[in-house]
């Protein structure tokens, strides 16, 4: 008889990645309850969301069926919408470009979530990300990267602490996605073939664009597009439809391309410049989360990512007063974006990580 090991919630989206989670954790010996949180949609395109359509939710109730687990589905829509729409629309009327899974992940799973498991009793919670814990040298619980070094999520994961890493469970830590999808047709659930969404869940299938002209109309201001030099070569449609390294729908015909190079919010104008103006050796990060609790004394040496798509760059990485960290690269990089996340690593381990605030001159 398998031995019980305490009761977990796991968040379950109807996808292959949460359904084995629970399934593994089944296995294990785990007191297991499925949960579904129900996201915000516009009116009218709640059929579109990308993680909580009523498909999803009765694959979700399949696998738990089968699974033979408890399945709550909960309404979060309002707190969803007050929260991580509301964030993401608050960055792009400021001017930045903002990754609102990372902050869905910390208001929503580690916060609502959460919290909702230990009133019903339960010791921890699960997700089907790809990243792993481990107890540190120094007795913190460390974060790592995932055995499947592609899928690895833990750049979206760099704002838990120690205490919400220690009510944690990665189930997939030492899978690979291919490995997943066999446990699937092992263990006999109906979405082992299921494809996932890249996109923003609340998108649905709008644009960017269009989701900002109809639920934030003050982020679209037109102005100048200025070159490095300062002359005036055009107009923007607002600051908000481009981003840092952009090439495309820029608008100018010059005999070289134009890219995107700054933002410029204070006077709402887009500067642009040639391949060899693009580039920033620097960047300034704050709201830095520590994820052993305290940030290093020192210096240190490590390895940055400025997108979850984003090689790793070597950098060294100081901690600076009020959360804050200056980061400095060996080579410049061109896709420096204020309002992405830039997490740190050493080798196998995420350190942390901050929101990008500004580009320093290279």
């Amino acid at each position: 008889m398998t031995k019980k090991l305490g009761k977990v919630v796991i968040a379950m989206s109807g996808g292959v990645d949460s359904s084995v989670a629970a399934a593994l954790l089944k296995k294990q010996g785990y007191e297991v309850v499925g949960v579904m949180l129900q996201l915000w949609s516009e009116a009218g395109k709640e059929s579109e969301n990308k993680c909580c359509t009523l498909d999803s939710q009765s694959l979700a109730q399949q696998v738990a069926s089968i699974l033979e687990i408890p399945f709550h589905a909960i309404n979060a829509k309002q707190i969803f919408r007050d929260t991580v729409v509301e964030y993401f629309l608050q960055g792009y009327i400021q001017g930045i470009t903002p990754n609102p899974c990372i902050f869905c992940n910390k208001q929503m799973r580690w916060g609502y979530m959460l919290d909702l498991a230990l009133d019903i009793g339960a010791e921890k919670i699960a997700t089907g990300h790809y990243a792993k814990t481990s107890l540190g040298p120094n007795g913190t619980i460390q974060l790592l990267k995932a055995k499947d070094k592609e899928k690895d999520q833990s750049y979206f994961l760099y704002t838990l602490s120690q205490k919400e890493l220690s009510r944690t469970i990665f189930p997939l830590a030492d899978y690979t996605k291919e490995e997943v999808r066999l446990l699937a047709q092992k263990f006999g659930l109906p979405v082992a073939e299921r494809q996932e969404s890249q996109d923003l869940c609340f998108l649905g299938k709008s644009t960017t664009k269009d989701f900002l002209i109809r639920n934030a109309p003050e982020a679209i201001k037109p102005g100048l597009i200025l070159n490095t030099s300062g002359k005036v070569l055009g107009e923007h449609d607002g600051l908000a439809f481009y981003t840092i390294g952009q090439r495309k729908g820029i608008g100018i015909a010059a005999p070289q391309p134009f890219y995107v190079v700054e933002k410029r919010i204070k006077d709402n104008t887009l500067i642009v410049g040639t391949i060899d103006e693009l580039g920033k050796d620097e960047l300034t990060a704050s709201e830095v989360n520590w994820i052993s609790g305290s940030p290093p004394q020192k210096t240190f040496r490590g390895q940055t990512k400025i997108r979850y798509k984003a090689r790793e760059a070597l950098s060294t990485i100081t901690p600076q007063p009020n959360k804050r960290a200056l980061v400095k690269f060996q080579k410049p990089l061109r896709d420096i974006t204020p309002g992405q996340a830039a997490v740190f690593y050493v080798n196998e381990v995420c350190l942390g990580g901050g929101i990008i605030q500004a580009q320093a001159t290279k």
